[in-house]
This record gives C-alpha cells, structure tokens and sequence, in this order.
C-alpha cells in the first residue's frame, strides 16, 4: 500500500497544536495538505482521532466524501466536497482538543485514507465504523499526528 504525504502548515508532525486549532482558542479545524494520492482513488476520507481520551478513542473530526483531487484543505474549511460526520462532541465537522485539565499531552492523530469505493457507512458513523468498513477497500493513508495539553 502506497503512502499518502499529509503536512499541516499549523504544526509539524508530533508537534504542539496551536491553541488556535483547539476548544481553547477560536476551534478551527487546522489547514492541511495532502499528495500521493493513488489516481484511481474515489474518494478521500479524513479522521482526527485523540487516542489519549480519558474514556478511549475520542473523534474530534471525520470527514467522507472528500475529492481525491483536492491537495488539501484550509485553516476553518471543509475539505472540497467532503460530507462532514458527527464528532465525538456531537456536532457535524471539527470538534478541537480540549483534554482534562493537568494531563500530560494528548496525541491527536490525523488519518487521511484514499478509497477505492465510498465507505458502506451508516449515517452517524464512528470512527470504529470507518476503520471497519476501511477492510479491503484503502488504498493508500497518510498520518499526521499533533499534540496538545491545558
């Protein structure tokens, strides 16, 4: 499976999330830029997971439907024809980190997986649903992991 490059102009790979991108400052989705993505691709999907939650796997952002031609995607945006999904917050689109207070730093993991066929989801997906239905049908992903604390 071939790799899928994904940057973000906000922050480097396992590096601090401004404040800015979080439930801290103004809660944009950070902006990102993404290329690899194999020409045969359907369409793009893009999970933002913090694998340090309290309670497990906490979804701060899930995205279907995203145009496997898009290159990325800016600061505040969906990504280009993307269909924004519940958050683990219970709003559609991006939920920013916002850890208990006094924990150490949390690990937000952003995935950007390319798809030969749109996912057989259910209409509030979780992030489980995505990963499940991901069997047999990625081609290609790409990670790019942030972290933050309060």
């Amino acid at each position: 499976m071939s790799g899928i490059d994904l940057k973000s102009a906000a922050f480097s790979d396992h590096a601090p999330i401004p404040s800015r991108y979080t439930k801290d400052g103004d809660d944009l989705s950070p902006p990102l830029v993404w290329s690899g993505v194999p020409e045969d691709a359907k369409e793009l999907v893009l999970l933002c997971e913090d694998q340090d939650a309290p309670a497990g796997s906490f979804t701060h952002w899930l995205v279907t439907g995203i145009d496997p031609d898009s290159g990325g995607v800016d600061a505040g945006q969906l990504p280009p024809g993307g269909e924004p999904k519940q958050n683990g917050f219970g709003d559609p689109g991006w939920g920013g980190p916002r850890p208990p207070a006094g924990d150490p730093a949390h690990r937000y993991f952003f995935r950007l997986y390319a798809v030969s066929e749109p996912l057989p989801l259910p209409e509030q997906p979780s992030a489980k649903d995505v990963h499940d239905a991901m069997a047999g049908r990625q081609q290609a992903s790409g990670t790019l992991v942030g972290v933050y604390r309060r």
